[in-house]
Protein backbone atom coordinates (compact mmCIF):
# COMPACT_ATOMS: atom_id res chain seq x y z
CA UNK A 1 0.00 0.00 0.00
CA UNK A 2 0.78 3.40 -0.67
CA UNK A 3 2.71 5.50 1.64
CA UNK A 4 0.92 8.61 1.10
CA UNK A 5 -2.01 7.21 2.05
CA UNK A 6 -0.95 5.89 5.18
CA UNK A 7 -1.23 9.29 6.82
CA UNK A 8 -3.92 11.56 7.20
CA UNK A 9 -4.60 13.69 4.69
CA UNK A 10 -5.05 17.38 6.70
CA UNK A 11 -7.77 19.68 5.46
CA UNK A 12 -7.46 22.96 7.36
CA UNK A 13 -10.23 25.49 6.85
CA UNK A 14 -11.76 23.12 3.85
CA UNK A 15 -14.63 21.24 4.62
CA UNK A 16 -14.95 17.95 3.04
CA UNK A 17 -17.48 15.69 3.44
CA UNK A 18 -18.05 12.00 1.91
CA UNK A 19 -22.14 11.41 0.66
CA UNK A 20 -22.63 7.88 -0.97
CA UNK A 21 -19.92 7.24 -3.90
CA UNK A 22 -19.14 11.07 -3.98
CA UNK A 23 -15.91 13.28 -2.29
CA UNK A 24 -16.84 16.47 -2.25
CA UNK A 25 -13.89 19.20 -1.19
CA UNK A 26 -15.10 22.85 -0.40
CA UNK A 27 -13.13 25.81 0.40
CA UNK A 28 -12.74 29.63 0.01
CA UNK A 29 -11.90 29.29 -4.25
CA UNK A 30 -14.92 26.77 -4.75
CA UNK A 31 -16.00 23.23 -4.55
CA UNK A 32 -14.66 20.33 -6.20
CA UNK A 33 -15.84 16.65 -6.51
CA UNK A 34 -15.09 13.46 -7.20
CA UNK A 35 -16.29 9.76 -7.49
CA UNK A 36 -14.70 7.51 -5.45
CA UNK A 37 -13.97 4.06 -6.88
CA UNK A 38 -15.90 1.37 -5.18
CA UNK A 39 -12.83 -0.58 -3.59
CA UNK A 40 -11.87 2.61 -1.92
CA UNK A 41 -13.08 3.49 1.84
CA UNK A 42 -12.39 7.19 2.18
CA UNK A 43 -13.38 8.44 5.97
CA UNK A 44 -13.56 11.79 7.52
CA UNK A 45 -12.23 12.62 10.99
CA UNK A 46 -11.00 15.15 13.09
CA UNK A 47 -7.58 14.02 12.36
CA UNK A 48 -8.39 14.60 8.69
CA UNK A 49 -9.51 12.51 5.67
CA UNK A 50 -7.82 8.61 5.78
CA UNK A 51 -7.86 6.34 2.92
CA UNK A 52 -7.84 2.76 2.76
CA UNK A 53 -8.61 -0.30 0.06
CA UNK A 54 -11.72 -2.60 0.87
CA UNK A 55 -10.19 -5.35 0.15
CA UNK A 56 -6.81 -7.13 -0.54
CA UNK A 57 -6.56 -6.84 -4.59
CA UNK A 58 -3.60 -5.12 -5.98
CA UNK A 59 -6.05 -2.41 -7.86
CA UNK A 60 -6.99 -1.45 -4.86
CA UNK A 61 -3.65 -0.95 -3.15
CA UNK A 62 -2.46 0.90 -6.47
CA UNK A 63 -6.01 3.44 -6.19
CA UNK A 64 -5.26 3.93 -2.64
CA UNK A 65 -2.34 6.04 -3.21
CA UNK A 66 -3.49 7.56 -6.53
CA UNK A 67 -6.86 8.58 -4.76
CA UNK A 68 -4.27 10.32 -1.95
CA UNK A 69 -3.11 12.23 -4.33
CA UNK A 70 -5.98 13.34 -5.67
CA UNK A 71 -7.77 14.11 -2.55
CA UNK A 72 -4.38 16.26 -1.82
CA UNK A 73 -4.95 18.47 -4.99
CA UNK A 74 -8.10 19.24 -4.49
CA UNK A 75 -7.65 20.46 -0.89
CA UNK A 76 -5.22 22.74 -2.27
CA UNK A 77 -6.64 23.80 -4.89
CA UNK A 78 -9.72 24.82 -2.61
CA UNK A 79 -7.74 27.10 -0.96
CA UNK A 80 -5.41 28.66 -3.52
CA UNK A 81 -5.94 28.15 -7.22
CA UNK A 82 -3.07 26.16 -9.80
CA UNK A 83 -1.54 28.52 -12.27
CA UNK A 84 0.04 26.99 -15.69
CA UNK A 85 2.24 29.93 -17.46
CA UNK A 86 3.06 29.12 -21.04
CA UNK A 87 5.49 31.20 -22.88
CA UNK A 88 4.86 32.42 -26.71
CA UNK A 89 7.55 32.70 -28.71
CA UNK A 90 8.12 33.60 -32.30
CA UNK A 91 8.40 36.66 -34.76
CA UNK A 92 4.30 37.05 -36.14
CA UNK A 93 3.53 34.35 -33.41
CA UNK A 94 0.06 36.11 -30.96
CA UNK A 95 -2.52 34.90 -28.62
CA UNK A 96 -5.86 36.25 -27.37
CA UNK A 97 -8.81 35.39 -25.71
CA UNK A 98 -11.90 36.72 -27.27
CA UNK A 99 -15.60 35.23 -24.90
CA UNK A 100 -14.89 31.86 -23.98
CA UNK A 101 -11.81 30.99 -26.65
CA UNK A 102 -8.03 31.18 -27.04
CA UNK A 103 -7.13 32.14 -30.31
CA UNK A 104 -3.56 31.61 -31.35
CA UNK A 105 -1.71 32.59 -34.48
CA UNK A 106 1.15 30.79 -34.34
CA UNK A 107 2.41 30.17 -38.55
CA UNK A 108 -0.69 28.43 -39.78
CA UNK A 109 -2.74 29.08 -42.43
CA UNK A 110 -5.52 29.98 -40.03
CA UNK A 111 -6.05 30.68 -36.67
CA UNK A 112 -6.36 28.22 -33.66
CA UNK A 113 -9.48 28.45 -31.75
CA UNK A 114 -9.34 26.62 -27.95
CA UNK A 115 -12.43 26.37 -25.81
CA UNK A 116 -11.94 27.66 -22.51
CA UNK A 117 -13.95 25.40 -19.87
CA UNK A 118 -16.03 26.53 -17.59
CA UNK A 119 -14.08 25.98 -14.34
CA UNK A 120 -10.52 27.50 -15.53
CA UNK A 121 -9.47 31.66 -16.66
CA UNK A 122 -6.87 32.52 -18.79
CA UNK A 123 -5.16 35.72 -19.09
CA UNK A 124 -3.03 36.94 -21.75
CA UNK A 125 -0.11 39.51 -20.94
CA UNK A 126 1.96 40.16 -24.35
CA UNK A 127 3.76 36.85 -25.03
CA UNK A 128 2.74 35.27 -21.31
CA UNK A 129 -0.38 32.84 -21.36
CA UNK A 130 -1.53 32.14 -17.21
CA UNK A 131 -4.12 29.50 -16.88
CA UNK A 132 -5.55 29.20 -13.76
CA UNK A 133 -8.06 27.13 -11.84
CA UNK A 134 -8.89 25.03 -8.57
CA UNK A 135 -8.91 21.74 -10.55
CA UNK A 136 -5.26 20.77 -11.34
CA UNK A 137 -6.02 17.76 -13.77
CA UNK A 138 -8.24 20.20 -15.91
CA UNK A 139 -5.72 22.90 -15.31
CA UNK A 140 -2.54 20.89 -16.90
CA UNK A 141 -4.69 19.46 -19.47
CA UNK A 142 -5.95 22.69 -20.49
CA UNK A 143 -1.76 24.24 -21.13
CA UNK A 144 -1.27 20.83 -22.07
CA UNK A 145 -3.49 21.53 -25.01
CA UNK A 146 -2.24 24.90 -25.55
CA UNK A 147 1.08 23.83 -25.99
CA UNK A 148 0.68 21.00 -28.37
CA UNK A 149 -1.13 23.37 -30.98
CA UNK A 150 3.12 24.52 -31.51
CA UNK A 151 5.57 23.16 -29.66
CA UNK A 152 8.76 24.66 -29.32
CA UNK A 153 11.23 23.65 -32.09
CA UNK A 154 15.20 22.45 -31.51
CA UNK A 155 16.28 24.43 -34.02
CA UNK A 156 14.76 28.49 -32.94
CA UNK A 157 13.32 27.81 -30.22
CA UNK A 158 9.89 28.83 -31.70
CA UNK A 159 6.31 27.76 -30.51
CA UNK A 160 4.59 27.44 -27.10
CA UNK A 161 6.95 26.36 -24.13
CA UNK A 162 6.03 25.94 -20.20
CA UNK A 163 7.49 28.70 -18.25
CA UNK A 164 10.79 27.50 -16.90
CA UNK A 165 10.91 24.57 -19.62
CA UNK A 166 14.66 24.08 -21.19
CA UNK A 167 14.38 23.41 -24.63
CA UNK A 168 17.33 21.53 -25.88
CA UNK A 169 18.86 23.58 -28.94
CA UNK A 170 20.25 22.15 -31.89
CA UNK A 171 22.86 23.49 -33.58
CA UNK A 172 21.61 23.64 -37.20
CA UNK A 173 23.82 23.47 -40.72
CA UNK A 174 27.42 25.14 -40.92
CA UNK A 175 28.89 26.71 -43.63
CA UNK A 176 31.79 25.07 -45.50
Amino acid sequence: MSRLAKKPITVGKTIVSVEGPTLSVKGTKGVLTKRIHPSIAVTVNENGVTIAPKDRSRLAKALTGTFASHVKNMVAGVETPYVKKLILEGVGYRVEVKGKEVVLTVGFSHQVMLAIPEDISVTVEKNLIKVEGINKESVGQFAANIRRTKPPEPYLGKGIRYEGEIIRRKQGKKAA
